[in-house]
């Protein structure tokens, strides 16, 4: 398990670097970052978490039947007018939980881990972990987000309805 940075460490408040190739290095800190996340019960963590600062994130849903994946080099290219709010907390900022107001659906381009580049829509919690996780490989932290802070969550959030993302290559 790779080791979590937490606040204060700076580098959590920088703009990361973009993958110019992804090698056996970003192939083998890949299954590092999905077990840590496991691990550490998160949902996402993005690079500048676990000490890199590349544009590199995990997705773990499993708890919602999704296979984690990764990012790389993502963009969010569109967002919807409607805004969600519900409660973020953060593995980087342990014991602070509260309500972040965010986009509902967005489009994502980004590369997988054969390089290609593709684009997907997200709504709902996978649309909020994404987002959630490119602030990170942004600079941003939740906290700045945040519109008032809650208590904490020992369960992770369950949706009403949930739909897998539909890839398509560029």
């Amino acid at each position: 398990m790779l080791k979590i940075v937490t606040i204060p460490n700076p580098i959590l408040n920088k703009k990361t670097e973009l993958v110019k190739k992804i090698d056996s290095e970003i192939l083998s800190l890949i299954p590092e970052m999905i077990e840590t996340c496991r691990k550490a019960n998160g949902i996402g963590i993005a690079a500048p978490q676990i000490g890199q600062s590349i544009r590199l994130c995990i997705i773990n849903l499993e708890h919602l039947g999704l296979d984690p994946f990764a990012l790389v080099n993502p963009k969010i290219t569109k967002k919807s007018w409607k805004k969600i709010e519900m409660e973020e907390g953060c593995l980087s900022i342990p014991g602070v939980f509260g309500i972040v107001r965010r986009p509902g659906k967005i489009k994502v381009l980004t590369q997988d881990t054969q390089g290609q580049t593709i684009s997907f829509e997200a709504d709902g919690l996978l649309a909020r972990v994404i987002q959630h996780e490119i602030d990170h490989l942004d600079g941003i932290l939740f906290t700045s987000k945040m519109i008032k802070k809650t208590g904490a969550k020992k369960t992770l959030p369950r949706p009403e309805k949930f739909t897998p993302p539909k890839f398509e290559v560029m």
